[in-house]
């Protein structure tokens, strides 16, 4: 079920697996036959094993971000989160849609992401 605790649990375990890259990590955010989209219409990774090889494929340095969040929606479905991620060198706005499990784990993550000018 998602609740804005449950979103806040997710979204700080994703940022503790960002800044690790530890395969354990990003496993405990996903379920086992979740799928992932880096993009809206991007082919989903399907499953934890091809999450988490997508993750260490496109996986950032750690220590090389800032992020801020908050929620534009939660409701028992599924959030909407806003936030910002400061790289060296650029700035994204992103837009997430996360559907959990009862366990608190991602069933369906969608990424939108637009690079500022």
């Amino acid at each position: 079920m998602t609740n804005l605790d449950a979103v806040s649990a997710w979204v700080d375990k994703y940022r503790k697996a960002w800044e690790s890259n530890d395969p354990e990590d990003v496993r405990e955010l996903f379920a086992g036959d979740a799928a992932y989209l880096t993009a809206p219409y991007a082919k989903p990774w399907i499953g934890r094993e091809a999450i988490v090889a997508g993750w260490l494929k496109h996986r950032d340095r750690p220590g090389t971000t800032t992020f801020t969040w908050h929620p534009l929606i939660v409701t028992e479905e599924m959030a909407v989160i806003e936030a910002s991620t400061t790289y060296p060198k650029r700035r994204y706005r992103n837009l997430w849609v996360l559907r959990l499990d009862l366990t608190g784990q991602a069933r369906q993550f969608t990424e939108w992401w637009m690079r500022e000018p």
